[in-house]
């Protein structure tokens, strides 16, 4: 599945590689690599395989799950479709709470001790989607995990989401995804080790030649 999944997002352009050209994230890091799964949601042979694959992932993992809860905002679409097609109710949680109305910051109906998991787009260091978890904590839900659609698999996320006692399944990472890459043309294959050198030490700019 992860490297079905990978290539899914490369067809789509949903992951850029441009190892050649890196971009510029707002820490100021220069990365290999970008990714928007954002646009997962325009390509509908794409959307069908990523949001069937949500959804098997959570009826596998979390068999209990009662709601889907997604991150706002590039998590909610995907929560929505998922729970659509597992039958299922869904939520969002808000960066913040809002500051008129009822001023929630969790939308969707959520009873205390419900069984939920979180559904999030992309796991780089971890702390949106932990923000998240810990809202939904705080509001009486028990929080399975997290369902993400693709993960960078870097130190800093790995030890934030272990400390927050948080377990994160990926539909893809950052390792079949340059594997496929490769295979595919994307990149020269030369290129993986050193996208690879970069996740493991992304303020270490040495992979840059």
């Amino acid at each position: 599945m992860e490297k079905i999944i990978a290539k899914q997002l490369l067809d789509i352009k949903a992951v850029f590689l441009r190892p050649e050209e890196p971009f510029t994230w707002a820490s100021g890091i220069k990365s290999p690599i970008y990714c928007d799964n954002r646009l997962i949601l325009s390509a509908p042979q794409a959307r069908v395989v990523v949001e069937q694959a949500i959804a098997d992932t959570v009826a596998a993992k979390f068999p209990q799950a009662e709601a889907l809860m997604g991150t706002s905002t590039a998590g909610i679409a995907h929560a929505a479709i998922a729970a659509s097609i597992m039958g299922l109710p869904m939520g969002y949680v808000r960066g913040e709470a809002k500051s008129h109305g009822r001023n929630n910051r969790i939308e969707g109906r959520l009873e205390p001790g419900t069984k939920v998991v979180v559904i999030e787009d992309l796991i780089s260091t971890g702390g949106s989607a932990i923000d998240v978890v810990e809202a939904l904590r705080e509001a009486g839900a028990e929080v399975l995990g997290i369902v993400s659609i693709f993960t960078y698999g870097m130190q800093k996320g790995l030890d934030r989401l272990a400390a927050a006692n948080v377990v994160n399944y990926s539909l893809s990472n950052l390792d079949a995804l340059v594997e496929v890459a490769a295979a595919e043309g994307y990149i020269a294959p030369e290129w993986k080790e050193r996208i690879i050198q970069f996740r493991n030490n992304p303020s270490d700019e040495s992979w840059i030649k």
